[in-house]
């Protein structure tokens, strides 16, 4: 299997290193190509207009549920025309009582070419199929919530 991989580099900005005088402030590169800043979450001190580790594993998990789910309609002769997903990772103490991300839930909207359709069960079905098989989810266990629209 490959292995894929990312470049952090964060660098201290303020003169002395302290609780409450640094940022967090960082940027991940893809494929010495693609910068992203990333900072804290905003409920933690980050700039909102940044990214964060908690939207990016929402975006690890949707992405990787729509190739699966694309694979898999290709597969079974679904012609998808568009695909759309909210996904929101929700912020709050696991069982161990430690901050985690408790949930991710996906809300992903499907539209087939004209004449095609599929029954609301069916599509259900194909949703399910492709949270078993996508690597992400299979990574995060159970914390995984799917709500088609």
């Amino acid at each position: 299997m490959s292995d894929l991989a990312i470049e952090l580099h964060w660098q201290r900005a303020a003169p002395v290193f302290q609780t409450g005088t640094y940022s967090n402030e960082h940027t991940v590169q893809y494929n010495n190509r693609y910068d992203m800043l990333v900072d804290s979450a905003p409920d933690w001190g980050g700039d909102p207009d940044n990214t964060n580790p908690e939207q990016a594993l929402a975006s690890a998990l949707s992405s990787c549920h729509m190739m699966t789910f694309l694979a898999l309609a290709a597969k079974a002769g679904w012609p998808v025309a568009s695909y759309h997903d909210y996904a929101e990772a929700h912020l709050g103490k696991n069982p161990k009582g430690q901050m985690s991300v408790t949930r991710i839930d996906l809300h992903p909207v499907v539209r087939f070419d004209t004449g095609f359709a599929v029954t609301t069960e069916e599509l259900a079905q194909m949703q399910d199929r492709a949270h078993r098989y996508c690597f992400i989810a299979n990574t995060l266990a159970d914390s995984v919530e799917i709500n088609i629209v």
